[in-house]
């Protein structure tokens, strides 16, 4: 087994991350933070660190005398998150080898048209899209990039599992992933970042819909 050398505070932060994305959480919950490090398996010092490091991204909230809590959520927050994972990921499609690109673009379209239906379970588009996602990013270079584009991507799961549930049906745009792909296949990067960002826009639209009904 692979032994993690980062700072604990940091595996604390992505574990919180991890649950956070599947659910686990509620928008306002308040952290018992004793409870909590027990669940965890450890002492409050590190879990105090990772809480502080969350509350700079925006993801939980302090109050003098209350402690943490989990922050609430908005229309515009997960639009305003949308918009940078867009961003960050035509990025990181930008700074991929060409070469490699080119390489990987068959299975990425193979892939895509598997996964040609017009609707879907919400937690089999999930897995299905961050698989795709990651696998198109896959050549990416700039490790913190990356990093970045998935600490964002799971408090987006949050919203996303809040707003929808996991089991419930939703309409997707299937060939979006085609069209990127294809773009790929023909060498033409710019046209594939074109189309990922059109991909995120329309994916925001469906989830803001359901958010605003709320």
């Amino acid at each position: 087994m692979p032994i993690d050398r980062r700072p604990l505070r940091e595996q604390i932060k992505d574990e919180i991350l991890d649950r956070l994305g599947k659910g686990e959480f509620a928008p306002e919950q308040a952290i018992n933070e004793m409870v909590l490090a027990a669940d965890l398996g450890v002492s409050r010092t590190p879990l105090r660190e990772a809480l502080i490091g969350l509350e700079r991204e925006g993801i939980i909230v302090s109050e003098r005398g209350k402690g943490f809590r989990f922050a609430p959520m908005s229309a515009k927050e997960f639009d305003d998150l949308t918009t940078i994972v867009a961003a960050l990921e035509s990025l990181a499609l930008e700074s991929t080898d060409p070469g490699f690109l080119r390489a990987v673009a068959p299975r990425l379209l193979e892939e895509a048209r598997a996964f040609s239906v017009p609707e879907a379970e919400h937690a089999v588009i999930e897995r299905y899209d961050d698989a795709w996602h990651d696998l198109l990013l896959s050549g990416c270079p700039n490790d913190r990039l990356m990093d970045l584009i998935t600490s964002l991507k799971l408090t987006m799961h949050r919203y996303e599992r809040v707003v929808v549930g996991d089991w419930e049906v939703l309409e997707r745009s299937a060939e979006e992933h085609e069209r990127i792909a294809e773009r790929l296949v023909e060498s033409d990067v710019e046209g594939a970042v074109e189309a990922l960002k059109a991909n995120w826009q329309s994916g925001k639209a469906r989830i803001l819909a359901r958010l605003t009904e709320r």
